[in-house]
């Protein structure tokens, strides 16, 4: 029992640190912590017994978490791949979020191409699918040209992005996205390049893959369309099934155009 409280010791002391070791290091102390234990495992329940229980819990869980952290580090955005035009295929693994400017989703790489070959991607990434801008009804304005096609949790889809490493805001107190991306495990975000100059995204059908946010995002559509009022329906939305972006998606956005 002495080592339950160990391990979370050591877990906690990990995440403390500043800078990631190398895994090997982590490794060493995950096979100390687990020899050490086989050997306590065949004391006597002494003092000394469950002192080197705890110790034991403090490196098995310092060197799991330090390695599990330090593999997810290497898997990483290479640096020159930030910025680029990359073709990627793969299927949307979240219900999408709905925003003033488009849609925004995680995706799950399966395939990455460049003009020069195939490159490596991390597994899971953040795309966001931004519409443009069109002339109103009337003169003076602007709105938002239509978004994204109907884009459904397990749907496989084909198309350009470009992507960039995590980043956020830094304030003290404030909501840190690098990390709560990190622990989401996204190790890039970007958007679709859909202009048009830019090959056309290609829908390659759907999957079975996150039955769960499928029938969140059907049930969320089925409310939006028995609700008269957009707004209601948004928020009854976001409290059955977790859908908040359906609050912000129920406005249209109209942009005023100043005319010289």
């Amino acid at each position: 029992m002495a080592g339950l409280p160990g391990w979370v010791l050591g877990v906690a002391l990990q995440l403390q640190q500043a800078v990631l070791w190398p895994w090997w290091a982590y490794a060493l102390l995950l096979c100390g912590g687990l020899a050490l234990a086989v050997g306590v495992w065949r004391l006597r329940p002494t003092r000394a017994a469950w002192l080197g229980a705890l110790l034991a819990g403090v490196l098995v869980g310092s060197g799991l978490t330090g390695a599990r952290a330090a593999h997810f580090a290497s898997q990483a955005l290479a640096p020159d791949l930030q910025g680029v035009d990359i073709a990627i295929t793969g299927r949307i693994a979240s219900l999408p979020q709905r925003l003033a400017q488009g849609e925004r989703f995680e995706f799950i790489v399966e395939k990455a191409t460049r003009a020069s070959g195939p490159v490596t991607l991390p597994e899971r990434i953040q795309l966001g699918w931004y519409a443009g801008f069109a002339p109103a009804a009337d003169a003076s304005l602007w709105e938002l040209s239509p978004k994204a096609p109907a884009l459904r949790a397990g749907d496989r889809w084909h198309f350009t992005v470009r992507l960039r490493s995590p980043h956020g805001l830094s304030n003290p107190h404030g909501f840190d996205r690098e990390r709560w991306l990190w622990e989401q495990g996204i190790q890039a975000t970007g958007y679709v390049r859909n202009g048009p100059r830019d090959p056309a995204p290609q829908r390659l059908g759907s999957t079975w893959y996150h039955p769960l946010d499928a029938l969140r995002q059907s049930v969320s559509e089925r409310i939006d369309e028995r609700v008269s009022d957009p707004r209601s329906g948004g928020v009854l939305a976001a409290l059955v099934v977790g859908d908040q972006s359906a609050i912000v998606g129920s406005s249209k956005r109209v942009v005023p155009l100043n005319i010289q």
